[in-house]
Order: structure tokens, then C-alpha cells, then sequence
């Protein structure tokens, strides 16, 4: 990578690395600010928590349900816990729609309702995967009354791009730009002042296994797409994602 600028990871799973306390000292070396630490399940939720825990000020928590974790047997367990904790998180996430899920489409509807509802209560972002499902995840969140929300990884429609930015949301970009000529293009027509950068810790980019210090490769490939310079884009990103999760206690 080249010269680290000061920049926020915005959504990373650090309770899905092996070792996070070294991916955390590498993020603070590599010239982060902060990272948004997101949840999936009951588990993961603690699990960031607890990582969040050791590190204020630096890792901020958000607690979350996956579309992918769905579970009948643990819905209303999963979902009092994201309510009794997130006066203590900067945002309700990972949460969303997911249309390639096993999970029946009506069931996912109602619980990202529910997960809506708890956001709307306690006046928190919501942190969005709606992975073909765009229009409608976009649309119920409006619909709650959502304050603030960010569509994460952001591939969808690039005519949805107006309207999500028109709501006051933010769309997020990751690595995916080095090969993704989709994401690319998408990114391309996001605003600057609706954009947030990304890793999602721990995915496999082709030949990169992500970690947080990686928005750094975020932050030049947006900076390659858009034809800007590397400076303006990280100064606007980060000053979106304090403004985004209120992040009053990052320098």
C-alpha cells in the first residue's frame, strides 16, 4: 500500500478474524482513525462488543441480525438483545434483505421490520445488505422513518443513487473496486458527500483477505475512479462517517 491517510473503516467483522487485537494494532499503525465494528447474530453481537470494549475510541460497536443468520428458535432472543444494547452502539447493523438467502422473502420482510422499529426507537443509523433486493430495502427504510442509514458495499442500481443520497443516506465502497467493474460504476455515481469507505473484514478480494487496515486500497481505488485526489476523498469520507455514526471522540 502506499502512504496511509486518516481514514474510517466503516464496516469491518472483527469477531470473524482469528486474531483481532493484531488486525486492531495494525489498523492504528496504518494510520485509521476509527472502525465501525459490525454484528450478525447473537453471538457476533457480543463478541463485538466485547472487542469494542477494549478499545474506546477507536472501535465503535454496532449490533446487528444478518439476513444470513436468521433463525426462528433465536428471533425474539437476538432481537431483545440488539434492543438492550444499542444505546450503546453508533448503529443497528448488519441487517437487511438478502433475495439469494434461503430464507423465505416474507420472513426476512418482517423481521427487518422489526429491526426498523428498534433503529427508529432508539434514533440510530441502520447499516444495510440488500443484496438484490435494493428498491425494497431502500424503500422500507425510507417508509420507517429512518433518520440515517448506510447501504453497504454498494452494487445496486446506479438510478437508485439519487434517491438513497436525496434521503440523507450513504453508500459505502470497498476493495471490491480493484476488479468489480459493477461496483466501479456504481461508486463512480455516488456523491462525495453521500460516501462512505469500507473492507467488510474479512472478505476475499481475489488475492486480498481483508482486514481494516485495507481501507487505505478502499480509499485509492474510489480516488482512481472518480478522477479525484486521494486528500479530498479521504477528508470528505471521514468527515461523512462522523457525521454518519456520530463520532464525536475520534480526532
Amino acid at each position: 500500500m502506499k502512504k496511509a491517510h486518516p481514514v474510517i473503516d466503516t464496516h469491518a467483522h472483527l469477531d470473524e478474524l482469528p486474531d483481532p487485537e493484531a488486525a486492531i494494532k495494525e489498523a492504528r499503525k496504518g494510520g485509521l482513525l476509527a472502525i465501525v465494528a459490525v454484528g450478525q447474530d447473537m453471538s457476533s453481537n457480543l463478541k463485538t462488543l466485547e472487542i469494542a470494549g477494549r478499545h474506546p475510541g477507536f472501535i465503535f460497536p454496532a449490533v446487528g441480525y444478518h439476513p444470513w443468520r436468521l433463525n426462528p428458535d433465536t428471533d425474539e432472543e437476538t432481537l431483545s438483545q440488539i434492543d438492550e444494547n444499542l444505546t450503546h452502539c453508533v448503529a443497528l447493523g448488519e441487517i437487511g434483505l438478502d433475495y439469494k438467502a434461503k430464507t423465505k422473502k416474507k420472513v426476512q420482510k418482517a423481521i427487518f421490520l422489526e429491526l426498523l422499529a428498534i433503529a427508529r426507537k432508539h434514533d440510530k443509523p441502520v447499516i444495510v445488505h440488500c443484496r438484490y433486493s435494493h428498491e425494497t430495502a431502500y424503500r422500507m427504510v425510507k417508509e420507517v422513518g429512518i433518520r440515517k442509514a448506510i447501504f453497504h458495499w454498494y452494487s445496486g442500481p446506479v438510478d437508485l443513487i439519487p434517491l438513497i443520497a436525496d434521503a440523507g443516506y450513504y453508500m459505502s465502497a470497498c476493495p471490491a473496486l480493484l476488479y468489480n467493474a459493477y461496483h466501479s460504476s456504481a461508486i463512480n455515481a455516488v456523491p462525495l458527500s453521500s460516501l462512505l469507505l469500507e473492507t467488510d473484514t474479512p472478505v476475499q478480494y481475489q488475492e486480498l483477505a481483508a482486514r481494516p487496515v485495507h481501507v487505505q486500497v478502499t480509499l485509492q481505488e474510489v480516488a482512481r475512479v472518480k478522477g479525484m485526489s486521494i486528500e479530498e476523498i479521504a477528508e470528505q469520507t471521514t468527515q461523512n462517517a462522523k457525521a454518519c455514526f456520530a463520532l464525536t471522540d475520534v480526532a
